[in-house]
């Protein structure tokens, strides 16, 4: 440690002293490597969590395909493991969570996709600092209440127009999943939208284009990539939700595209199974393992794809 300044000259304050600048530096590198410790290591527990899911997945996977073969899985149009006569085709699963997704996107894609232009293009700063976080409230609501709020609000709804419509249906889930994933279609696509340059809208205007003509006619086109993303990011959770399905759509496993019937999604079966009724180590056991393969590779598929269309055609602004 040294004086700061001589006593007697201007400026010096008496007492003062001064850190070596090798030792600041020195603690200062210290530091950002303690930092980068441990960022690196948060960033691999999170790749050794997710390794050791698929091991345990494939591992289990892998022993329930030394029973029951892989053709009978992916062909039978009956599933029923838990039953005296067993039958292990996942058709019946695949098609109630197609089915809940594709209804989830009829409500949601539209919705979505208009409240994001309606906040990236028309609502003043003031109105979008107040709606966007409204929006996203939605997504913090715990599923389960979605799932009682289909079965107590929108099934009798239901039921009112179409009679024949089961207490536990497809329609239901289907709706209530769509209001579910709305702020993450909304909230990603308006940020696609808003990262478009204004310069582009500008030129636009110039040629007298409306503002209608602008946001679909330019901004869109030019956001396309993050808005299917977006899409398929949404559509990703809709076949991976569990209470609210599990409760409004039943847990009947049936070979159906009719909407007002109860079926049964994968997830439904996943929670179904580890109730803790079924004997660990038993076929019936494994079943839970092998649908949750099939489920982590559909929803991985939809990850991917949604990385490839962001990456093949974004739009890169100089």
């Amino acid at each position: 440690m040294v004086p700061v300044a001589e006593a007697g000259r201007p400026g010096a304050v008496p007492g003062a002293t001064a850190v070596h600048p090798l030792g600041h530096r020195r603690t200062r590198d210290l530091a950002e490597r303690a930092i980068g410790v441990f960022l690196f290591a948060c960033a691999a527990v999170s790749v050794a969590v997710t390794v050791g899911i698929v091991l345990v997945l494939v591992g289990e996977t892998i022993g329930f395909f030394g029973q029951v073969s892989i053709v009978e899985f992916l062909t039978e149009t009956r599933w029923t493991p838990l039953f005296e006569e067993k039958h292990f085709g996942i058709l019946p699963l695949l098609t109630g969570s197609v089915l809940v997704a594709a209804g989830a996107a009829v409500v949601a894609l539209p919705t979505g996709l208009l409240s994001a232009i309606f906040l990236s293009e028309y609502a003043p700063d003031r109105v979008r600092t107040l709606l966007k976080p409204v929006l996203e409230i939605l997504a913090g609501i715990p599923t389960v209440v979605f799932g009682y709020f289909a079965l107590t609000f929108i099934t009798p709804l239901l039921r009112t127009v179409v009679p024949a419509a089961e207490i536990f249906n497809a329609a239901s889930a289907s709706i209530v999943v769509g209001i579910m994933i709305i702020p993450t279609i909304a909230s990603l696509s308006e940020d696609a939208l808003r990262a478009v340059p204004l310069e582009l809208r500008h030129g636009a205007h110039a040629l007298g284009a409306t503002k209608l003509e602008v946001s679909l006619r330019v901004v869109l086109p030019a956001a396309l990539s993050g808005v299917v993303a977006s899409f398929l990011l949404g559509m990703s959770r809709a076949i991976g939700e569990t209470m609210a399905v599990t409760i409004a759509a039943g847990n009947m496993p049936r070979l159906t595209l009719n909407l007002f019937e109860s079926i049964q999604t994968m997830t439904a079966y996943i929670v179904q199974v580890s109730l803790g009724d079924t004997p660990h180590g038993t076929i019936e056991y494994s079943t839970l393992f092998a649908v949750a393969m099939t489920l982590f590779l559909l929803t991985l598929a939809m990850n991917v794809a949604s990385q490839w269309v962001l990456g093949r055609f974004q739009e890169r602004y100089q």
